[in-house]
């Protein structure tokens, strides 16, 4: 089995900065392309941005300029790196994952979940 733990949620004021961070673990897996999606209260998850293996990602354009998604494969770990929060940015954020477990076909596995609330 693989897990997805997420880490790095919490109160922050406007304006101000948080790191997110998502490791698999678990045994004789691959991990593709991964990535971190957003739940508003009373609202449908969304992608906030993804990143492939080999390190090509994607951004919402709402956290563009604002928002990094990186990746250490040796340690099967993404980040997100958010600058200059906003209120708007509060929400449950998931990370992602697309994995193959050996002699199986890949599929996504989603993690947990870590609030983040920006407010002053």
């Amino acid at each position: 089995q693989v897990q997805l733990v997420e880490s790095g949620g919490g109160l922050v004021q406007p304006g101000g900065s948080l790191r997110l961070s998502c490791a698999a673990s678990g045994s004789s897996f691959t991990v593709y392309a991964m990535g971190w999606y957003r739940q508003a209260p009373g609202e449908e998850r969304d992608m906030v941005a993804t990143i492939t293996r080999d390190g090509r990602s994607n951004y919402a354009d709402s956290v563009k300029g604002r928002f990094t998604i990186s990746r250490d494969n040796t340690k099967n770990t993404i980040y997100l790196q958010m600058n200059s929060l906003k209120p708007e940015d509060t929400g449950v954020y998931y990370c992602n994952a697309e994995v193959r477990v050996v002699l199986t076909f890949p599929r996504p596995y989603w993690g947990q979940g870590t609030q983040v609330t920006v407010s002053s």
